[in-house]
């Protein structure tokens, strides 16, 4: 499945909650689902519970079904919890991590920032969104890159939310992978768990 290029905001409020990776939009004005029964009220069944919450990170991550199967099913084969292991591989994707240093003002962005060769990684380019970084790694927006109008508006308007396991050095431009991330990492409310009982049941 290929990614959404809809209407974001659209987005937010069948899932009814914001994604701060795919917008800085909110669905202050309209918190009810789209279309012309959005304000009833819908009993949601188990499995389209569990599908609304894997909705809500397939889109605010940006990636397609595939791609977040597979990383279940990488997160399902290592030691440990299955949703902290999966949250762990999501924000560790190159893209995430310079939209949330604020490099980006989306992960969209950052994926054209990393895709056109503006970001580096303990001194070399990367080009590949979905490379994964490592505790201690260093990113940041080559020296040419700096001064794009894009990085600078967006550090000028900080994430309303805090990332912890990142050091941000806003006026160079660089930030250190000081811890890795766990389940509270994620910046907007979602059920990880139901997430996994999704894709368990599928494979």
């Amino acid at each position: 499945m290929s990614r959404y290029t809809g209407p974001k905001v659209r987005v937010l409020r069948a899932l009814g909650t914001d994604l701060p990776g795919l917008t800085r939009k909110t669905r202050e004005r309209r918190p009810y689902p789209p279309g012309q029964h959005g304000q009833g009220r819908r009993k949601l069944s188990e499995y389209a519970l569990r599908l609304l919450e894997k909705q809500k990170l397939r889109m605010n991550y940006g990636l397609g079904e595939r791609q977040l199967l597979n990383l279940f099913v990488e997160a399902r084969a290592t030691a440990g919890n299955t949703s902290e292991r999966l949250v762990e591989l999501l924000e560790r994707r190159l893209d995430n991590v310079v939209f949330r240093a604020g490099f980006a003002r989306t992960i969209p962005a950052a994926r054209q920032l990393i895709s056109h060769g503006h970001v580096l990684v303990d001194g070399e380019r990367v080009d590949i969104p979905s490379f994964r970084v490592r505790r201690g790694q260093a990113i940041a927006i080559r020296e040419r890159s700096k001064d794009l109008a894009a990085v600078a508006a967006s550090l000028a308007t900080p994430l309303p939310f805090p990332t912890d396991w990142l050091s941000v050095e806003p006026e160079s431009r660089r930030a250190t992978v000081s811890a890795l991330p766990d389940a509270s990492a994620v910046p907007f409310a979602v059920n990880v768990q139901l997430v996994v009982e999704f894709y368990s049941q599928r494979t």
